[in-house]
């Protein structure tokens, strides 16, 4: 069998914008309900205050860099893939109330409700 060894030299790393493994897909449930539809996402090892929710049309993403610790003892264990942040791109289309979201986060589990538009269109013709 050949084998087939490229030098180091001739490679050429992607810039850091470019690459497709900057991040990693959480795990999540996505559940319609009556009025709204519901989105748990998991995001173990995340602070609230560093978690971006942004509508760009009928997408939805959601972007959670992790808490990155240096221990003083620290070596390089492979981990790169554990410790890369988290990015969720959902299309939801245009029938949710992107403006009326509300999302909390608790222990690693970030909850995000969205309402319809007609049960907010409803919700104001009642008042």
């Amino acid at each position: 069998m050949h084998k087939i060894i490229r030098s180091l030299k001739s490679r050429q790393p992607a810039p850091a914008f470019a690459r497709k493994d900057a991040y990693r897909r959480p795990h999540y449930d996505c559940q319609e309900q009556m009025d709204a539809l519901k989105l748990v996402v998991y995001v173990p090892g995340v602070d609230p205050a560093g978690i971006d929710i942004e509508v760009r049309g009928p997408d939805l993403i959601v972007t959670a860099p992790k808490s990155h610790l240096v221990r003083a003892n620290w070596r390089a264990a492979h981990l790169e893939s554990a410790q890369r942040d988290y990015q969720l791109r959902l299309r939801l289309g245009f029938s949710l109330a992107y403006d009326a979201l509300q999302a909390a986060l608790h222990d690693g589990v970030l909850t995000i409700i969205i309402p319809k538009k007609t049960a907010v269109a409803a919700t104001c013709a009642m008042a």
